[in-house]
């Protein structure tokens, strides 16, 4: 998509999109020169009963696949819908991504960490860094009976504070930390926590199918990327795309998978 097309799209599309209140958007600039472009999906809920799940899988990968220099991808959690067989099948599906991807785990992905692990590769709560500038920090917030709960404080400090010299933070957490929507958890301490660390640019969630915008809390954005399964939520499913220039300045944009429109821009 042009640059110059995205902004036309972006400025009528966030005006029309089906968000929850309390939803905040500011002005939206495209990185000059890309040095990070990476893709968020979650709850695609995969095997869910009654869905065409297989299809929706289908689209999102077309989609991503058809995307410019991704350097990775996250599925931020609810890979699957809850029967812990499909977990080595949606792997299937998305081995067929043409960038490298990471998964979180969400309250529907009911295995045991040792199960995600020996099928993923990764613990549940897991960091990495990349091109020595980003650190990423992917968070659990759930257990394999599915219940809402607050991250592992000690890992979230822990893993901060080792990115403490990085330019650009990321976390990623399916359920959101705060009872600011209907599947929030309160969780102010961990909040707190990440309100002290400049470097942390945005929290991101999934879980609210309904949400796709970005709240503040003591001025750091956490987003939602709204969903691309299941049976219910916002009608446009889609992804969420971050990019970081070579400036420093960062933007993200949620996109329609079905027809490659821009729903909204926030710059970061």
């Amino acid at each position: 998509m042009q640059r110059r097309s995205f902004i036309k799209k972006i400025t009528a599309l966030t005006a029309i999109s089906p968000l929850m209140p309390f939803m905040t958007y500011g002005k939206m600039h495209f990185p000059e020169n890309p040095k990070l472009k990476i893709i968020i999906a979650s709850d695609g809920h995969y095997g869910q009963p009654d869905t065409d799940f297989e299809a929706v899988h289908e689209t999102l990968i077309q989609a991503i696949n058809q995307e410019e220099e991704v350097d990775f991808v996250i599925f931020n959690g609810d890979l699957i819908h809850d029967d812990p067989k499909w977990m080595p099948e949606v792997k299937k599906v998305y081995d067929r991504l043409q960038a490298p991807y990471f998964p979180v785990r969400g309250n529907h992905d009911r295995v045991t960490k040792n199960t995600w692990e020996d099928i993923w590769g990764i613990p549940t709560d897991y960091t990495f860094s990349y091109k020595d500038h980003f650190g990423f920090v992917l968070a659990d917030s759930s257990n394999e009976k599915g219940d809402y709960l607050c991250v592992n404080q000690q890992f979230l400090k822990r893993s901060l504070d080792d990115f403490s010299d990085f330019s650009h933070v990321f976390i990623c957490i399916h359920i959101s930390q705060n009872d600011w929507t209907r599947h929030g958890v309160s969780c102010q301490e961990l909040l707190d926590l990440i309100a002290t660390y400049p470097n942390v640019k945005a929290v991101v969630h999934g879980h609210d199918h309904d949400v796709n915008g970005v709240m503040l809390n003591q001025k750091k954005p956490y987003l939602w990327t709204g969903h691309f399964g299941g049976n219910w939520g916002s009608p446009l499913p889609g992804y969420r795309v971050i990019e970081v220039g070579d400036d420093g300045k960062a933007a993200t944009y949620l996109k329609s998978m079905n027809d490659d429109k821009i729903i909204s821009g926030y710059s970061l």
